[in-house]
């Protein structure tokens, strides 16, 4: 056989094996959301590369409804009341940290914030009607759930030689 012979069975060999992989990587899509709307269609975004069936998109909006339950149970106030401004300034500290993070939607973040600011000025009224009605020994109350007492740190012990 002759060299110019070998050439062209080499190629005509090897061609063959050329075609199928670009023909196969033309065949193959890629993986696609399969978040269906409520007509049955599909969402043609790309997945997400840390979830297994949807996209960016879809995936948010999964993970914001799986932590509603536990986003609304981090924004309690420290005394489970809103009858101090620390109790509030506490639960905005919140909020702007979960917003910050994404983990609660802008929207809402900012209804929670205009309820807040709603609930500043009515604070010296809730101070004034609750030492009227039940006297200052409640408000103190109020205050020591709002501030409870902090654990104090043991003494070190003394160097025993």
């Amino acid at each position: 056989m002759s060299a110019q012979s070998q050439v062209v069975s080499a190629s005509i060999s090897s061609a063959p094996e050329q075609i199928p992989a670009t023909h196969e990587a033309k065949k193959t899509k890629p993986p696609r959301c399969h978040f269906r709307t409520s007509d049955k269609r599909r969402c043609t975004l790309l997945l997400h590369p840390s979830h297994p069936t949807l996209c960016p998109y879809h995936a948010r909006k999964e993970r914001l409804l799986l932590d509603s339950e536990r986003v609304g149970n981090e924004l309690k106030s420290i005394s489970g009341e809103f009858r101090t401004t620390t109790d509030i300034n506490h639960v905005l500290g919140k909020l702007w940290g979960m917003l910050a993070q994404d983990r609660i939607p802008r929207k809402r973040a900012a209804t929670l914030a205009y309820i807040a600011a709603l609930l500043l000025p009515t604070v010296s009224r809730v101070y004034l009607e609750t030492v009227d009605t039940t006297g200052f020994e409640e408000w103190k109350r109020t205050l020591r759930r709002a501030f409870p007492p902090r654990p104090t740190l043991a003494a070190p012990a003394p160097d025993q030689k």
